[in-house]
This record gives C-alpha cells, sequence and structure tokens, in this order.
C-alpha cells in the first residue's frame, strides 16, 4: 500500500518559486533578547519580594520591641502605682519621718531633639520614697534612677524596700536614712526592674487637683526646687500630711537603642558632651512615654485646713 505524504510535512524538502530547496525552520531555543527579557523581569519580581521581606521584618521587630517595651513599663508602673496607694502618715511618730519624699541626687537631664521639630524634650531622673504601714510593721519603698552604673547598665530603675517593727526605736525616721544611705548594688534590700528609663518625674497635688509647687502646709510640708532641674519641685511631707494624688511620667528607652548607647565607650568629657548623651540626644523616636495618676486613700483633709 503506498503511503502518501503531505508536501506541507516539515521533514521534507519544500521547492519554491525558483526551483531551489529549502527546509522549514525548526526553533530549537530562546533568543539572546528573550533570555534577557526574563533575566530583567525575574530581577524585578525578586527586588519586589526582598521590599516586603524587609518591610515585614521591620514590622514584626518593632512590634516584638513595643511588646517588650510595654510589659516591662506597665509592670515598672504597677509596681510604684501600687506602693504610692499604700502611703501611709507617721503621724508625727519618730519626728524626722518622712511621709513621701522626691529627690534627684543631681544628674543632669538628659535633652532630645524631636523630630521634624526645633524644639526638644527635657527627660529628668527624680527618685522618691514612700511610708507605709501594715499592722504592727513600718515598710519604706523607694525608686531610683541611675544613669551609669559600676556594671555598664545606662538609666536603671532601682526599688528599694524595708520593713520594720513599729516598737523598733526611731524605725520610721530611720527607713528613709538606709534608703540614701544603702548601697543601691546590695540586694536586698535593693532591686533592678528595668534599664533604659531615661527620664521619671514626680508630681504631687493637693485636695482640688492643683499642682503642689509651693509651701501651702509649711509645718508639714515643704518643697524646693531640686538642682539641675530647672522648674522641678522636690517635695517632702512630714506628721499627718500626704499628697491627695501623685503622677508619675516615665519614659523608656528601646532596647536595641540602649544596647547601642552601652556599647559606646566612656569618653573623658562628662555628660552631656560624652558620644553616650550626644547619641541618646537623637534617639527622642525611640522614647516610649507611660504616665499615670494615683490617688492616695489614706490622705487627710484636715492637713490642707
Amino acid at each position: 500500500m503506498k503511503k502518501e505524504f503531505s508536501i506541507s510535512d516539515s521533514r521534507f524538502p519544500v521547492e519554491n518559486r525558483e526551483g531551489k530547496v529549502r527546509r522549514s525552520s525548526i526553533a530549537n531555543g530562546f533568543t539572546l533578547v528573550e533570555v534577557l527579557v526574563v533575566v530583567a523581569l525575574l530581577s524585578l519580581i525578586v527586588v519586589a519580594l526582598m521590599a516586603v521581606f524587609n518591610t515585614t521584618q521591620t514590622a514584626f521587630r518593632a512590634s516584638v520591641t513595643q511588646s517588650d517595651i510595654l510589659e516591662g513599663g506597665r509592670s515598672a508602673m504597677d509596681l510604684m502605682t501600687g506602693d504610692l496607694r499604700e502611703m501611709s502618715p507617721s503621724l508625727g511618730a519618730n519626728n524626722g519621718a518622712m511621709n513621701f519624699c522626691v529627690t534627684n541626687y543631681g544628674y543632669p537631664p538628659l535633652d532630645q531633639s524631636l523630630t521634624a521639630s526645633s524644639n526638644t524634650r527635657t527627660n529628668v531622673q527624680e527618685n522618691f520614697f514612700i511610708l507605709s504601714r501594715k499592722n504592727q510593721d513600718w515598710t519604706g519603698t523607694g525608686y531610683v534612677v541611675i544613669t551609669n552604673s559600676a556594671q555598664g547598665n545606662l538609666y536603671s530603675l532601682y526599688r528599694f524596700s524595708m520593713t520594720m517593727n513599729v516598737s523598733a526605736s526611731n524605725s520610721p525616721a530611720q527607713l528613709y536614712t538606709d534608703f540614701l544611705n544603702t548601697d543601691y548594688t546590695i540586694s536586698p534590700p535593693w532591686s533592678r526592674l528595668i534599664d533604659g528609663v531615661v527620664g521619671l518625674r514626680v508630681h504631687a497635688f493637693d485636695l482640688n487637683g492643683a499642682l503642689i509647687n509651693t509651701n501651702v502646709l509649711a509645718s508639714l510640708m515643704r518643697t524646693n526646687s531640686l538642682p539641675n532641674l530647672p522648674g522641678e519641685t522636690g517635695y517632702v511631707f512630714y506628721g499627718n500630711a500626704l499628697p491627695a494624688s501623685v503622677e508619675i511620667e516615665m519614659a523608656v528607652l528601646e532596647d536595641r537603642a540602649l544596647q547601642r548607647a552601652e556599647s559606646l565607650p566612656d569618653d573623658v568629657p562628662a555628660p552631656p558632651n560624652d558620644r553616650r548623651t550626644l547619641y541618646l540626644q537623637e534617639q527622642a523616636g525611640k522614647v516610649h512615654i507611660f504616665r499615670q495618676r494615683v490617688s492616695i486613700p489614706n490622705v487627710d483633709p484636715a492637713a490642707y485646713q
């Protein structure tokens, strides 16, 4: 049986009008232009994917950092506000006993330049002492910010806590003396709560919610200007005088910025001209602010009359 083939079959030569034999062309691969176009498209896709990946990683790191800062900041604030609510008056027991005291160690403030603004934020480091009583025990609790410890930690918040029996000689006054004179590195009575607290500001308010900044209770309360902190007021409450409410503002630096600052060497120039301070002055965008006002249940209105 004779098999016929079509002249269009590519396996056989085809004659053109001039009688010359030609073969139909068969594509055996991509041209150089096609390869270049594919490579260019793949490069664009890879660049776009890298941009998405970097954005996702940045958002993830920011979320983790914010969670850590919020967790540590809220824990410290809860501890301070809980101690403030338990503030009790000494009622004149043991002359010189302080119910509530706000002062500082003379650290200069940390001024930070605000982003896209000519203004600056001033961070101050104040410390405060609280006297409270539970049954037959006096308890002294205090908070101090140490800007640069011997262990290399920057702006660490320390908590002091000591208890004495009411029958002990001069116990309320002695608690404040121990708060001032005990080395903060000794544990107990000291414990380190959180690092990177570049700002701790404490304000006291009267029964009307007004900021106390004058000697309204000359015999029971004393105010004074804190050294190196213009505009800030120090407080000392005696006898049955307590603030009606206390506001705490705490500024906490993010961990990555804090680690960068701690890695910088100590310079000979004192703050604010050392490299650590100069670096921290530009990190206002990495500082998280916590603020809370606490009512003092044991306040005696008669002290304000």
